[in-house]
């Protein structure tokens, strides 16, 4: 086992087992870029502030660079008994640079180090998951143009409700992606800034200059406590809460896309390259893509569940017990990285059977209510109406017909309010064309709501 530097004080090594529990490298390796990137910022101004000399600067940030670029090319590979890759790197370095290396730490702790490297990594990857949202989104986009026209019933408690468009059906869920994509955004902006310079816990008597350093970095600015700069969690909880909620989102979205393929529904057919079969019944094509991006959701809502747990009882500032929350954004993180592109791909070639959504937009008496809406307009008081339209529904279910079915005498045995212009009204196509209320369903406003889309960014 490598010499810990934090063992000056200790007379025994630290036991094999809880150097093999204690050690974060395994998972915390990922942030090696971030640990560079932020270790030469802090070198820059360390030498700025007169605490490194030039000599010893330059040679850190070429030891920096070259340790890096090995690790990308798989020419230096993690040492397994590191305590974490904050130790790694600066082992590596004073390998490299000799005692040079040693300095690189002066008024830094560990503490305010990952605190940094996890918002560092926490900003690449929100905005790799930024992009990938935007992707479906414009696909959603796409497909909805293609079928402001396209029928179909709209559901409440999952039964048929009032008919709607496919491309109105598909805006919902764009709302809730921009809203979403809105979310990570303001989780980012909490997120940009520096604690470096907090120290362990109560800062440091060395001269630093925070905000430069937070400069270089790309970050808006500086945590003002120190105690809080390396006490926050914050910003992981925030970011995987939002993606919990993107989560579900998606989630409901996979409901509504395994119902659609089933053959009770038979409004989507899933392509063959976005589906998977049996192993035992030759005629299955499963949605598998939905189904694990549905199940996946309780992985991510665990996630967040484990942060707010393991923080909820932390005196200040920094526990052991925070090293756990790593694993938890790293696993959020990778979930949506993994699930977006695939769900993305599944929405975009999905076949859709517009015959069969308009045949069950017809049946259900979804047109009920504009046969009610028909009357109101005609002078009826709306509960009136309401009360005509339920007694015309049960006289057709108890003769197995549809509103549009019913002959102007039978219609007229109920209300004479009733002409033939009542057939316009209630047919699927006017039902929906009439509903140009902002937000409606009717493929002008659609197509208006679509625009503004088409805009986000």
């Amino acid at each position: 086992m490598a010499k810990l530097m934090w063992s000056g004080r200790f007379q025994k090594p630290l036991d094999s087992s809880v150097n093999d529990y204690n050690s974060s490298l395994p998972f915390d390796s990922r942030m090696y870029a971030e640990d560079i990137q932020g270790s030469i910022a802090h070198c820059h101004m360390l030498n700025k502030q007169g605490l490194l000399s030039d000599a010893d600067a330059l040679s850190i940030e070429k030891g920096l660079q070259g340790i890096r670029t090995d690790i990308e090319n798989k020419v230096l590979t993690f040492d397994s008994g590191a305590e974490d890759i904050h130790m790694f790197i600066e082992e590596e370095l004073t390998k490299r640079v000799g005692d040079a290396g040693k300095r690189l730490h002066t008024a830094r702790s560990r503490n305010d180090q990952v605190a940094l490297d996890q918002r560092l990594y926490a900003i690449n990857q929100a905005k790799v998951i930024r992009s990938l949202i935007l992707d479906l989104h414009g696909t959603l986009i796409e497909r909805a143009k293609e079928n402001l026209e396209t029928y179909m019933p709209g559901y409440t408690h999952l039964q048929r409700a009032q008919p709607i468009t496919f491309a109105h059906h598909l805006t919902s869920y764009i709302a809730m992606l921009e809203r979403d994509i809105g979310r990570i955004d303001d989780a980012v902006r909490r997120t940009c800034v520096s604690p470096l310079g907090s120290g362990s816990v109560a800062g440091t008597t060395y001269p630093l200059d925070r905000e430069s350093v937070a400069m270089e970095l790309g970050l808006n600015g500086v945590t003002r406590n120190s105690m809080d700069g390396v006490a926050d969690r914050d910003f992981a909880i925030e970011l995987v809460s939002a993606l919990s909620i993107l989560m579900m989102h998606l989630s409901r979205f996979s409901e509504d896309i395994i119902l659609w393929a089933s053959q009770e529904f038979g409004f989507v057919e899933l392509d063959d390259a976005y589906s998977t079969g049996s192993s035992i019944m030759p005629q299955k094509k499963n949605p598998d893509v939905a189904e694990l991006t549905r199940g996946k959701t309780g992985r991510v809502f665990g996630d967040l569940v484990a942060l707010l747990v393991v923080m909820k009882g932390l005196p200040m500032t920094y526990n052991k017990d925070m090293q756990e929350v790593q694993e938890s954004l790293y696993d959020a993180l990778d979930t949506l990285q993994a699930a977006l592109p695939p769900f993305t791909g599944m929405v975009r070639t999905m076949k859709l059977h517009k015959d069969r959504m308009l045949e069950a937009a017809k049946g259900g008496f979804s047109n009920a209510t504009d046969l009610a809406d028909y009357l109101v307009k005609k002078g009826l008081p709306f509960r009136d109406a309401h009360e005509v339209s339920g007694k015309l529904v049960r006289h057709c279910i108890e003769r197995s017909q549809a509103l549009d079915d019913l002959d102007l005498d039978t219609l007229t045995s109920f209300s004479a309010l009733f002409d033939r212009d009542v057939y316009d009204a209630i047919r699927i196509r006017s039902c929906v064309e009439n509903r140009k209320v902002t937000g409606g369903p009717s493929p002008s406003e659609v197509e208006k709501e679509l625009r503004q889309m088409e805009k986000f960014r």
